[in-house]
């Protein structure tokens, strides 16, 4: 059962930054943690935790439409970005990504291609955090690509990319396609069947299960070497090394097969309700703007800019809401949003944007109580700051 008992009438709205975990991973979990074994060892307890092992593979596979062979599990998303990147980036190609890539493709990104100048292009953003598709082709109209990044849907908008066109025109050009899908696996489908990406990073804790657990799918079929970060007994196909996080793999699973089962319900109900959101801010709030395409979204997402009024200071004055500034991957850093700022926002509109994001477990009352909240908090700040001046 998930305990958000901690503040008793806490409406949680910052799914992007983590889900509550689901009631079958919680279970899985707990069970894999009351059994003893190494997924290593030969005995009938490490063939028991293998055995776990297998099965979350093969719900992680179903719910991407792949092929268990394809996952590698990995602590998290940024850990497989990391892998997917140094794998398919090498010195004799550029590595082509967005401006407004979570931090752990960016900053990846820049360490590989640090000691080589020009061989990281940054393509940009229009005004609705959409790729530039002209910018991507000149990229790669300039030949000697190695792999181009980009993310399925963005964490601070929930703008998503078309990506199967765009893996179509990359392949063409005789590199690789990395997603960065950790915001969109488990709340909209994704088809590795028809979406030809060549490797794709998840995080399990974005639909509901544990946190410290991800993923990487590599087709099977592309050359890549490994290059692991991390060195030892050689599990999970060389690709990295280390004793199994049975138990927190075990609730990657449980939840990739609850989120598979769910998904075509959640995402219609989460839409409606973060579409109540939406219009209800603006309507009740003055200068308030929702950032990003507004059709080309994940359901569950919005970005809600309160002009001149400091998101922190709204956040603060809204103990009872569970929202962000932005990323909480970024929170507490004092440069405002690169993705907004890539959007063509200027940094006092980033620096008043919260984040909302809505997923499984959210309701109309937390949406009727986060309006409420939302609405006297930013009139609190408005006021204060007036009084102020």
């Amino acid at each position: 059962m998930t305990d958000q008992s901690l503040v008793s009438d806490l409406v949680y709205l910052d799914y992007n930054a983590t889900a509550p975990i689901r009631p079958e991973a919680e279970q899985a979990v707990l069970a894999a943690i009351r059994a003893v074994g190494n997924a290593s060892s030969t005995h009938l307890s490490g063939r028991h935790a293998a055995q776990r092992v297998d099965t979350a593979r093969r719900q992680v596979a179903e719910l991407l439409n792949c092929t268990p062979g394809e996952i590698v599990f990995t602590s998290g998303a940024t850990e497989a970005n990391n892998l997917a990147l140094r794998a398919a980036f090498g010195a004799d190609g550029a590595l082509v990504t967005s401006t407004v890539e979570h931090p752990a493709v960016l900053e990846t990104a820049k360490n590989l291609t640090g000691e080589m100048p020009g061989m990281l292009r940054l393509v940009p953003v229009n005004e609705d955090g959409l790729v530039d598709l002209d910018a991507l082709h000149d990229a790669l109209a300039a030949g000697g690509v190695a792999v181009v990044s980009l993310m399925a849907a963005n964490n601070e908008t929930g703008v998503l990319t078309a990506l199967a066109p765009i893996a179509e025109a990359v392949h063409a050009a005789g590199a690789l396609v990395h997603t960065d899908a950790t915001q969109m696996v488990g709340r909209l489908p994704i088809d590795l069947s028809e979406t030809d990406v060549d490797l794709l990073s998840l995080s399990a804790h974005k639909f509901g299960g544990p946190q410290g657990v991800g993923a990487l799918f590599v087709r099977r079929g592309v050359p890549l070497p490994y290059r692991p970060l991390i060195f030892g007994g050689g599990q999970e196909r060389g690709w990295r090394a280390g004793t199994l996080n049975v138990a927190g793999i075990a609730g990657a699973g449980a939840a990739a097969e609850a989120a598979l089962h769910g998904m075509a319900h959640e995402s219609v109900r989460v839409a409606r309700l973060r579409d109540s959101l939406e219009g209800a801010l603006v309507e009740q709030i003055s200068d308030c703007r929702i950032n990003g395409a507004l059709g080309l979204r994940l359901p569950g997402v919005t970005s809600a800019t309160f002009r001149g009024t400091p998101a922190d200071a709204v956040l603060a004055a809204m103990p009872d809401v569970a929202a962000s500034e932005g990323s909480a991957c970024a929170s507490g850093a004092p440069s405002p949003s690169h993705v907004l700022l890539g959007m063509g926002r200027s940094r006092e509109e980033a620096d008043s944007t919260v984040r909302f994001s809505l997923g499984y477990a959210s309701t109309d009352r937390d949406i009727t109580q986060a309006v409420s909240s939302t609405v006297r908090a930013v009139r609190q700040v408005r006021a204060a700051m007036s009084t102020a001046v």
